[in-house]
């Protein structure tokens, strides 16, 4: 007999094909927080007296959500689970301060999250340190709305008198965000244009050039 076919048979199902899935943007966590008491209230800057400062409150901007995350203290391990979601986290003296006062909430292991920090950076290049404000200053003719221990104040007027604990605390959010976003768009601008901006100790505006390509700090 010839060779013999099924006529009714069903079809060979063929496996669906997976539509291609566009790849997404990595996700750049700016990171910036504020804390309850000053290097004068704990005694100094060691490592054991940064976390002495205690968490008032942490801010991530999410480049990939586009949009701020706020944290307060008795939320100190979600801010860390939320910064471990991170392909690059981008701050301002973030390993040597922000990080260290964070750890005193527990063992978030932060040091293995991918952390680009600009002061290094800077510091890498000049041989010296500049200031977030300064630098935004004369880099994107934007300053901060005030200085860093104005938030420390804002708290501690908030602890003599918890009825206005709450008002205290939105002006600090308010305040720490200002500082994430000005992180965030000096960091942009140096990846964009290749330089910052400061003023020498002879009052000249001088520039400087960075590397801050996001691909390459992923990768690295």
């Amino acid at each position: 007999m010839g060779e013999q076919f099924d006529l009714f048979a069903e079809p060979e199902e063929k496996p669906l094909e997976k539509a291609a899935q566009p790849k997404q943007a990595p996700r750049i966590l700016y990171f910036d927080l504020e804390t309850q008491k000053s290097s004068d209230d704990v005694g100094g800057w060691s490592p054991v007296q940064i976390k002495l400062m205690k968490l008032a409150v942490g801010v991530v901007w999410d480049s990939r959500e586009k949009k701020y995350f706020t944290y307060r203290e008795d939320e100190a391990g979600q801010l860390a689970e939320k910064l471990h979601t991170a392909d690059l986290v981008v701050g301002f003296n973030v390993i040597g301060f922000d990080y260290t006062v964070l750890e005193g909430y527990g063992p978030f292991h932060l040091n293995k999250i991918n952390t680009f920090d600009m002061l290094l950076d800077v510091k890498k290049i000049l041989n010296f340190r500049l200031g977030l404000n300064h630098l935004a200053q004369h880099t994107l003719n934007a300053e901060k709305s005030a200085d860093g221990l104005i938030s420390v104040k804002w708290y501690k007027e908030g602890e003599k008198d918890p009825g206005k604990m709450e008002s205290m605390m939105s002006k600090i959010i308010d305040y720490c965000k200002q500082d994430v976003a000005i992180t965030r768009d000096l960091f942009l601008f140096g990846e964009k244009e290749g330089f910052l901006k400061y003023k020498t100790r002879a009052g000249k505006i001088d520039e400087f050039k960075v590397d801050w390509k996001i691909d390459r700090l992923i990768t690295a």
